[in-house]
């Protein structure tokens, strides 16, 4: 797969990562202190995370997979309902996989009530 990136472009984003990562490793080590103290504030940080990093793998994921699904189908016009209903079967997996996250979250927001 052929992607087309500027050099530009990837100098802002490692930029931008490695202005996130200290902040997000200072926050990971020093929970009793973001989060008072008790447990908790831990089961509702990874209920937010379960959901935020499916959500964001889901949309990665769905995205390339589109992505080779248009190339494929702009590349052999005959084979476009094939790859069609393929690419829809595909895109239901991320999709469980959050619904399953979302789940796993709201089970343990019901451990802190």
């Amino acid at each position: 797969m052929m992607t087309i990136t500027s050099p530009l472009l990837e100098k802002k984003m490692k930029s931008k990562l490695s202005n996130v990562l200290p902040v997000m490793a200072v926050l990971f080590m020093l929970p009793s202190v973001a989060l008072a103290g008790d447990g908790d504030g831990l089961i509702g940080l990874g209920a937010g995370l379960a959901v935020g990093l499916a959500a964001i793998g889901c949309g990665l994921g769905q995205g390339r997979l589109a992505e080779g699904a248009m190339n494929g189908m702009a590349r052999n016009p005959q084979a476009a309902g094939g790859i069609r209903t393929s690419m829809l079967l595909a895109l239901a997996f991320p999709e469980s996989l959050v619904l399953f996250c979302f789940a796993i979250a709201f089970l343990l927001m019901g451990k802190i009530g």
